[in-house]
């Protein structure tokens, strides 16, 4: 340990313990740094995750406990040599986005204290925001990592559930419940979710990391949903957004109109559906009864769960399937979904005069994300014209969190490498994700590299004979296709699969690039139909 690495979080502990917010609850006095690759790097931790010698409260005083080990997560970053700090403030039992629900005082947004820093991971965020550490745990199941983080400027990382273990975390939903991060940057966050990510088997939750991405997930992302729709915004974070979509594209990502109808609707099911009575499952004995101890916003919220049935459980199951199912066919077509985090960032005062209505709002697109199963990193998107700290949420299918990093670390300005390739190959048509041929190149090892769409010098002809299928020839139009890599063995036994009138050539792409694909032979193709859309999908 060098003294430098000492230093650090010794000036964390001190910071801590001098600010003066209502953040810490309290610090460990004594931490020995380890070796490893986080060694010295100090870091606080959510009042619901547990912290060996510390009190662990949720926010709640009756619950108030000294830890006699450490939650699953916080010793894997301890063996790699990080130093817990201490404990954050936050809304009580993880039930808020506001960040006001404390019986230990308000954490406010830095940069403004009229305003709230959003919730339920309220302190951890104020915490990084205001410079006392560099690294804080939070927790996410409504959108209570990436709230604190749009409010205060920050990165919040919501992995893929189970990626990271819940042992030692004090349940919200526990079918639904993340450990996250909030940093400063997306580095930071990335080399701790190199440690955090291992799987758990005491945590019946766990879920190992597949080796290879899923199918349809591109190792590059370079396609990005935006809302078809217009959006329910606040007049300043309208404008914010608007920002924020032209700076999307500045970054050279396509941006695909999307309908994001079936995610608002199933965003609606985790305060309005029987997920409620998941949180009345874990702390419903701790609010039977009115007391000091309890927020009574909290406590209501809590108690509606106790009225819920197995039978409204399972009607909401059902729907919740089948608006997964209707998202499904977006992740086809675009590698992760741009969205604003919140509509708004509201007042102090606007949340005593409104605490239920208001927290409601500031989930709407933000619930959904566990629900459905995906990943998201809540980044930061600039100022509004107000002066206060804007932040959008990048969302991408489950286990599809490394190249989410990438992408969040190119809309930061911050270095990203490229991934190591193989032999690669450009498709189009009836070979895109989602659709018939695609698994002829799943099966023989194939990984989506990265969308694109050809150079404005191609036509799209049907092969009049075999499977339905497209050829590209020569002519003046831009095409949809998909760049995957393939084992060398691979691409020859595609080849032979594919046969005339294809055949491989070069393909010239919109940015410029070529790279080898199957195009048609003209010669082949006389009085083939033209296909007058730009994508196959609609053809």
């Amino acid at each position: 340990m060098t003294t430098t690495t000492w230093t650090a979080a010794e000036t964390a502990l001190e910071a801590a313990r001098e600010s003066g917010l209502p953040v810490f609850l309290s610090t460990a006095a004594h931490v020995i740094p380890g070796t490893g690759p986080l060694a010295g790097i100090p870091f606080a931790v959510k009042d619901n995750i547990d912290v060996a010698g510390l009190p662990s409260t949720a926010a709640c005083p009756a619950l108030e406990e000294v830890k006699a080990t450490s939650a699953y997560v916080v010793q894997r970053l301890v063996d790699a040599g990080a130093v817990p700090v201490g404990k954050t403030n936050m809304d009580q039992f993880a039930t808020g986005l506001v960040g006001t629900r404390s019986p230990y005082g308000i954490p406010t947004c830095v940069d403004d204290p009229s305003r709230v820093s959003g919730g339920s991971s309220s302190g951890s965020a104020v915490a990084v925001a205001s410079g006392i550490v560099p690294l804080a745990l939070g927790t996410d199941t409504a959108g209570s990592g990436r709230v604190p983080a749009a409010f205060n400027g920050l990165v919040g990382v919501k992995p893929t559930r189970g990626l990271v273990s819940t042992t030692g975390v004090l349940p919200a939903c526990r079918s639904l419940d993340c450990v996250t991060t909030l940093t400063r940057d997306v580095a930071t966050a990335r080399l701790a979710l190199s440690v955090m990510v291992s799987f758990d088997p005491t945590d019946p939750w766990a879920r190992a990391r597949p080796v290879a991405l899923p199918p349809g997930v591109a190792k590059v992302m370079t396609t990005v949903g935006v809302p078809v729709q217009v959006l329910d915004l606040d007049e300043e974070t309208r404008t914010a957004w608007d920002r924020a979509v032209e700076h999307a594209r500045s970054l050279g990502l396509t941006l695909v109109p999307v309908d994001i109808t079936p995610f608002l609707e199933a965003a609606l099911l985790l305060y309005g559906g029987p997920w409620v009575a998941e949180r009345y499952a874990a702390v419903g004995h701790l609010v039977e009864q009115d007391g000091p101890h309890l927020d009574p916003t909290v406590a209501s919220i809590i108690r509606a769960g106790a009225s819920l049935s197995a039978a409204d459980a399972f009607r909401a199951f059902d729907r919740l399937a089948a608006l997964r199912r209707l998202t499904e066919p977006v992740w086809e077509r675009i590698d992760a979904l741009l969205l604003p985090v919140t509509p708004g960032h509201p007042t102090v005062a606007a949340l005593a005069a409104d605490p239920v209505g208001a927290n409601s709002r500031l989930g709407t697109y933000t619930n959904f994300v566990n629900l459905l199963d995906l990943c998201a990193v809540a980044v930061p998107a600039g100022r509004r014209d107000d002066g206060l700290p804007y932040g959008v949420q990048l969302v991408a299918p489950a286990f599809a969190d490394e190249p989410l990093l990438d992408l969040a670390s190119a809309w930061c300005g911050e270095p990203v490498t490229p991934p190591a390739t193989g032999s690669t190959v450009v498709v189009v048509g009836a070979h895109l994700s989602g659709l018939p041929l695609s698994s002829q190149l799943v099966s023989r090892g194939g990984t989506l590299l990265r969308r694109s769409r050809t150079a404005a010098s191609y036509t799209m002809l049907r092969v009049p004979t075999g499977v339905p299928r497209p050829a590209l020839v020569p002519g003046s139009s831009s095409y949809e296709v998909e760049v995957w890599e393939l084992p060398t063995q691979g691409l020859g036994e595609l080849l032979e699969l594919v046969g005339p009138p294809l055949r491989l050539g070069q393909v010239t792409l919109a940015d410029g690039s070529s790279a080898v694909g199957f195009v048609g032979d003209a010669s082949l193709l006389q009085g083939a139909e033209r296909i007058p859309v730009s994508s196959w999908r609609d053809a």
